[in-house]
Protein backbone atom coordinates (compact mmCIF):
# COMPACT_ATOMS: atom_id res chain seq x y z
CA UNK A 1 0.00 0.00 0.00
CA UNK A 2 2.83 2.38 0.89
CA UNK A 3 4.45 1.73 -2.44
CA UNK A 4 1.21 2.52 -4.22
CA UNK A 5 0.84 5.80 -2.33
CA UNK A 6 4.43 6.75 -3.15
CA UNK A 7 3.81 6.03 -6.81
CA UNK A 8 0.63 8.12 -6.79
CA UNK A 9 2.49 10.95 -5.08
CA UNK A 10 5.21 10.93 -7.71
CA UNK A 11 2.62 10.98 -10.49
CA UNK A 12 0.68 13.83 -8.92
CA UNK A 13 3.87 15.76 -8.20
CA UNK A 14 4.89 15.81 -11.90
CA UNK A 15 1.41 16.33 -13.31
CA UNK A 16 1.63 20.17 -13.31
CA UNK A 17 4.84 19.97 -15.35
CA UNK A 18 3.22 17.69 -17.89
CA UNK A 19 0.17 19.93 -18.12
CA UNK A 20 2.40 22.97 -18.62
CA UNK A 21 4.40 21.17 -21.29
CA UNK A 22 1.24 20.21 -23.13
CA UNK A 23 0.00 23.78 -22.94
CA UNK A 24 3.26 25.11 -24.36
CA UNK A 25 3.16 22.55 -27.19
CA UNK A 26 -0.43 23.48 -27.99
CA UNK A 27 0.47 27.18 -28.04
CA UNK A 28 3.45 26.52 -30.30
CA UNK A 29 1.28 24.55 -32.68
CA UNK A 30 -1.26 27.37 -32.73
CA UNK A 31 1.41 29.97 -33.45
CA UNK A 32 2.88 27.77 -36.17
CA UNK A 33 -0.46 27.45 -37.89
CA UNK A 34 -1.08 31.16 -37.54
CA UNK A 35 2.41 31.90 -38.87
CA UNK A 36 1.92 29.63 -41.88
CA UNK A 37 -1.36 31.32 -42.65
CA UNK A 38 0.40 34.67 -42.81
CA UNK A 39 3.23 33.58 -45.12
CA UNK A 40 3.41 35.20 -48.57
CA UNK A 41 1.72 33.38 -51.42
CA UNK A 42 3.83 31.48 -54.00
CA UNK A 43 3.27 34.35 -56.45
CA UNK A 44 4.51 36.86 -53.89
CA UNK A 45 7.53 34.69 -53.10
CA UNK A 46 8.36 34.44 -56.82
CA UNK A 47 8.13 38.21 -57.09
CA UNK A 48 10.40 38.66 -54.07
CA UNK A 49 12.92 36.16 -55.47
CA UNK A 50 12.94 37.94 -58.83
CA UNK A 51 13.56 41.26 -57.09
CA UNK A 52 16.45 39.76 -55.09
CA UNK A 53 18.02 38.33 -58.24
CA UNK A 54 17.69 41.64 -60.06
CA UNK A 55 19.24 43.50 -57.13
CA UNK A 56 22.14 41.03 -56.97
CA UNK A 57 23.30 41.64 -60.56
CA UNK A 58 24.79 44.67 -62.26
CA UNK A 59 26.07 45.58 -65.70
CA UNK A 60 29.67 44.47 -66.06
CA UNK A 61 31.42 44.99 -69.37
CA UNK A 62 29.39 43.40 -72.19
CA UNK A 63 27.32 41.40 -69.68
CA UNK A 64 24.19 43.43 -69.03
CA UNK A 65 21.46 42.94 -66.44
CA UNK A 66 18.92 42.34 -69.21
CA UNK A 67 20.34 38.82 -69.48
CA UNK A 68 18.29 37.78 -66.47
CA UNK A 69 15.03 38.68 -68.22
CA UNK A 70 13.38 35.38 -69.14
CA UNK A 71 11.27 34.60 -72.18
CA UNK A 72 8.54 31.95 -72.13
CA UNK A 73 10.91 29.04 -72.68
CA UNK A 74 13.37 30.11 -70.00
CA UNK A 75 10.67 30.89 -67.47
CA UNK A 76 8.67 27.70 -68.02
CA UNK A 77 11.70 25.44 -68.23
CA UNK A 78 13.38 26.79 -65.09
CA UNK A 79 10.24 26.27 -63.02
CA UNK A 80 10.07 23.60 -60.32
CA UNK A 81 7.20 22.04 -62.25
CA UNK A 82 7.18 20.48 -65.69
CA UNK A 83 5.49 22.78 -68.23
CA UNK A 84 2.12 21.62 -69.46
CA UNK A 85 1.92 19.93 -72.89
CA UNK A 86 0.24 23.06 -74.22
CA UNK A 87 3.06 25.27 -72.96
CA UNK A 88 5.71 22.96 -74.38
CA UNK A 89 3.99 23.00 -77.74
CA UNK A 90 3.88 26.80 -77.66
CA UNK A 91 7.59 26.95 -76.79
CA UNK A 92 8.45 24.80 -79.80
CA UNK A 93 6.23 26.80 -82.12
CA UNK A 94 7.74 30.10 -80.99
CA UNK A 95 11.24 28.68 -81.32
CA UNK A 96 10.63 27.41 -84.85
CA UNK A 97 9.30 30.82 -85.85
CA UNK A 98 12.68 32.37 -84.93
CA UNK A 99 14.72 30.10 -87.21
CA UNK A 100 16.37 31.86 -90.15
CA UNK A 101 17.61 29.45 -92.78
CA UNK A 102 20.75 30.37 -94.78
CA UNK A 103 20.48 32.42 -97.92
CA UNK A 104 20.25 30.47 -101.18
CA UNK A 105 20.15 27.20 -99.28
CA UNK A 106 23.90 27.30 -98.56
CA UNK A 107 23.85 25.11 -95.47
CA UNK A 108 27.47 23.98 -95.35
CA UNK A 109 30.68 25.93 -94.92
CA UNK A 110 34.17 24.64 -94.13
CA UNK A 111 34.37 21.71 -91.74
CA UNK A 112 37.90 22.75 -90.73
CA UNK A 113 36.55 26.04 -89.41
CA UNK A 114 33.73 24.06 -87.82
CA UNK A 115 36.23 21.96 -85.89
CA UNK A 116 37.92 25.11 -84.60
CA UNK A 117 34.56 26.44 -83.43
CA UNK A 118 33.67 23.11 -81.81
CA UNK A 119 36.92 23.25 -79.83
CA UNK A 120 36.55 26.89 -78.80
CA UNK A 121 34.73 27.78 -75.60
CA UNK A 122 35.31 31.51 -75.54
CA UNK A 123 32.71 34.25 -75.66
CA UNK A 124 29.98 36.35 -74.05
CA UNK A 125 31.68 36.76 -70.65
CA UNK A 126 31.99 40.14 -68.96
CA UNK A 127 35.72 40.17 -69.72
CA UNK A 128 35.16 39.94 -73.49
CA UNK A 129 35.40 43.18 -75.41
CA UNK A 130 32.56 42.68 -77.86
CA UNK A 131 29.26 40.86 -78.35
CA UNK A 132 30.13 40.18 -82.00
CA UNK A 133 29.57 36.41 -82.53
CA UNK A 134 32.78 36.24 -84.56
CA UNK A 135 34.64 36.37 -81.26
CA UNK A 136 32.76 33.34 -79.89
CA UNK A 137 33.30 29.62 -80.00
CA UNK A 138 30.61 26.95 -80.28
CA UNK A 139 31.78 24.87 -77.29
CA UNK A 140 30.42 21.70 -78.93
CA UNK A 141 32.86 19.34 -77.21
CA UNK A 142 31.66 20.52 -73.81
CA UNK A 143 28.58 18.36 -74.29
CA UNK A 144 29.13 16.05 -77.28
CA UNK A 145 31.48 13.54 -78.77
CA UNK A 146 32.10 14.66 -82.35
CA UNK A 147 35.44 13.90 -84.01
CA UNK A 148 37.18 10.61 -83.29
CA UNK A 149 40.52 12.36 -82.77
CA UNK A 150 39.20 14.30 -79.78
CA UNK A 151 39.34 12.13 -76.64
CA UNK A 152 38.10 14.78 -74.21
CA UNK A 153 34.42 15.61 -74.52
CA UNK A 154 31.23 15.94 -72.50
CA UNK A 155 28.41 13.44 -72.37
CA UNK A 156 25.49 15.70 -71.47
CA UNK A 157 24.40 15.63 -75.11
CA UNK A 158 24.28 12.66 -77.50
CA UNK A 159 27.28 11.60 -79.52
CA UNK A 160 27.51 13.38 -82.88
CA UNK A 161 30.25 11.14 -84.23
CA UNK A 162 29.41 10.08 -87.82
CA UNK A 163 26.39 12.38 -87.62
CA UNK A 164 25.92 12.77 -91.36
CA UNK A 165 26.95 9.23 -92.28
CA UNK A 166 24.44 7.65 -89.90
CA UNK A 167 21.70 9.81 -91.40
CA UNK A 168 22.51 8.85 -94.97
CA UNK A 169 23.84 12.22 -96.11
CA UNK A 170 26.18 11.24 -98.92
CA UNK A 171 25.39 14.28 -101.07
CA UNK A 172 24.42 17.39 -99.06
CA UNK A 173 23.21 19.09 -102.27
CA UNK A 174 20.65 16.42 -103.06
CA UNK A 175 16.93 16.90 -102.35
CA UNK A 176 17.04 13.78 -100.17
CA UNK A 177 19.47 15.49 -97.79
CA UNK A 178 17.41 18.65 -97.36
CA UNK A 179 15.21 17.45 -94.44
CA UNK A 180 18.17 16.54 -92.24
CA UNK A 181 19.99 19.72 -93.25
CA UNK A 182 17.01 21.86 -92.25
CA UNK A 183 16.48 19.91 -89.04
CA UNK A 184 20.12 20.28 -87.99
CA UNK A 185 20.19 23.97 -88.87
CA UNK A 186 17.03 24.66 -86.87
CA UNK A 187 18.37 22.65 -83.92
CA UNK A 188 21.55 24.73 -83.83
CA UNK A 189 19.72 28.00 -84.42
CA UNK A 190 17.12 27.46 -81.68
CA UNK A 191 17.28 24.10 -79.94
CA UNK A 192 13.78 24.47 -78.51
CA UNK A 193 12.36 24.16 -82.03
CA UNK A 194 12.23 20.38 -81.75
CA UNK A 195 12.43 19.82 -78.01
CA UNK A 196 11.03 22.29 -75.50
CA UNK A 197 13.36 22.87 -72.56
CA UNK A 198 16.39 21.60 -74.46
CA UNK A 199 19.63 22.17 -72.57
CA UNK A 200 21.46 23.13 -75.76
CA UNK A 201 22.34 26.80 -76.31
CA UNK A 202 20.19 28.66 -78.83
CA UNK A 203 23.15 29.70 -80.95
CA UNK A 204 21.46 31.64 -83.72
CA UNK A 205 18.51 32.98 -81.77
CA UNK A 206 20.72 34.24 -78.94
CA UNK A 207 23.30 35.62 -81.40
CA UNK A 208 26.03 33.39 -79.99
CA UNK A 209 27.06 32.39 -83.52
CA UNK A 210 26.40 34.11 -86.84
CA UNK A 211 25.19 32.44 -90.04
CA UNK A 212 28.68 31.81 -91.39
CA UNK A 213 29.80 30.14 -88.16
CA UNK A 214 26.72 27.92 -88.08
CA UNK A 215 27.44 26.89 -91.68
CA UNK A 216 30.94 25.80 -90.58
CA UNK A 217 29.55 23.73 -87.69
CA UNK A 218 27.02 22.22 -90.09
CA UNK A 219 29.88 21.20 -92.38
CA UNK A 220 31.70 19.53 -89.51
CA UNK A 221 28.61 17.41 -88.85
CA UNK A 222 27.33 16.78 -92.37
CA UNK A 223 30.08 17.19 -94.96
CA UNK A 224 30.95 13.67 -96.20
CA UNK A 225 34.60 14.80 -96.32
CA UNK A 226 34.61 15.81 -92.64
CA UNK A 227 36.61 13.43 -90.43
CA UNK A 228 33.43 13.13 -88.37
CA UNK A 229 31.97 11.09 -91.24
CA UNK A 230 35.09 9.54 -92.78
CA UNK A 231 36.85 8.06 -89.75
Amino acid sequence: MMKNRDAAHRINRHRPLRVAALAVAALAATLTVAGCASLPSPKELDSQAAAMIKAAFRDEGIAKVDRIQQDLAQSACSSDKMPSPETMQKIMQEAMATVKYPAAGAFLGDWREGEKLAQAGRGMTWTDKTTDPKSNGAQCYNCHQIGKAEISYGTIGPSLYQYGKLRGVSDPNSPAAEPILKYTWAKIWNSNAYMACSGMPRFGHAKLLDEEQIRHVMALLLDPKSPVNTQ
